[in-house]
């Protein structure tokens, strides 16, 4: 009992001297304290950014339709260092051939057809103007669903749109923002994108910052840009979404079994087309991301070695001042444990 009251005593006594202590080296105290704290929070803060890049491509990319798959046409291309080798040119994907796709799919999916038009449009509403940033698409009814995006007011493109060549536009909450600041409504308004008068059917909703701007798009009826904006050797891309849960990669596969029919392959031919699933882009960037998760590691762990030397600098500092207390604390007869 004696010795327990003792050591409770000797206890009471060293937490003295360390609050006395630390209220005479205010200043050691702070740059202690700061140099723990930052050290920690570096290493913690960077590997926290990097989880968050992950979390914000994965739900970029299930917005857009994670259970996807999108057909496109396939070219091949050889860079040696900094030379860039074309070695074949694989034929583009028509209207026709993507129609003829969306006709004979019947596997329980939205099939999308879909081309750019432009890619640095300027949208105009009377006296108002956005910056040649905005992306024109051509889309079917089905690009909505597929692409992730909902209507926020008014209405999707129907079917007749896209037979009749209506010159209707979808366009994105950015859009809005720059054009109707004032708050009018737009569904009805007649707007100039690229050139093109065009009417607003529609406004989606904001999707947020992503990968190339969501909101700042316009859609216009596939038709509609196929005849307004058509290309040499303009390309179209299919997007395919199952409505059910299913094996993509059986889907994709009964995808390619009929592309090829609408190619007239033969079965000796390799396809010449390409079936990419939006997962297989995800995983690709994260791969992608461990250099950068390894290069922030290494700058994190070099800055908890300085904070780590500096505070043995302070430690040192510390202890060398309390030598001589600590010599004359034992001269007059305290014993180690005080």
């Amino acid at each position: 009992m004696i010795k327990t009251v003792k050591k409770i005593g000797i206890f009471k006594e060293n937490l003295r001297i360390s609050i006395r202590a630390i209220r005479s080296n205010k200043v050691r105290t702070v740059l202690t304290i700061c140099i723990i704290a930052f050290g920690i929070m570096a290493l913690v803060g960077i590997l926290t950014a990097i989880d968050s890049i992950k979390n914000s491509i994965t739900n970029q990319f299930t917005m857009m339709g994670a259970n996807s798959f999108s057909i496109t046409s396939r070219g091949m291309n050889i860079q040696i260092m900094n030379n860039k080798y074309r070695a074949k040119n694989f034929s583009r994907i028509s209207y026709r051939e993507s129609m003829e796709f969306k006709d004979r799919f019947n596997e329980g999916a939205w099939v999308a057809v879909s081309v750019v038009a432009s890619r640095g449009a300027t949208v105009k509403y009377k006296s108002e103007e956005t910056n040649p940033t905005v992306t024109l698409q051509g889309v079917d009814e089905n690009h909505l669903t597929v692409a992730g995006y909902e209507i926020e007011s008014g209405r999707n493109f129907t079917t007749e749109d896209i037979e009749m060549t209506r010159h209707f536009v979808l366009i994105g909450s950015d859009i809005v923002k720059d054009l109707f600041a004032t708050g009018n409504d737009p569904i009805g308004q007649v707007i100039t994108v690229a050139g093109m008068k065009l009417k607003i059917a529609g406004v989606l909703k904001s999707k947020g910052s992503g990968i190339g701007n969501p909101d700042r798009i316009c859609f216009m009826p596939v038709t509609t840009a196929r005849q307004y904006f058509s290309q040499p050797n303009q390309s179209f891309n299919i997007a395919v979404m199952p409505m059910n849960p299913v094996n993509l990669d059986v889907m994709a596969g009964e995808a390619e079994a009929v592309f090829r029919i609408v190619r007239n392959l033969n079965p000796r031919d390799e396809s010449d087309f390409n079936i990419s699933k939006s997962d297989n882009i995800v995983k690709l960037l994260i791969e992608n991301l461990k250099y950068v998760t390894l290069a922030a590691t290494l700058i994190g762990i070099v800055t908890l070695v300085g904070a780590a030397v500096g505070l043995m600098n302070i430690m040192l500092v510390s202890v060398t001042e309390r030598t001589r207390e600590i010599g004359v604390r034992k001269a007059i007869g305290a014993n180690l444990l005080q």
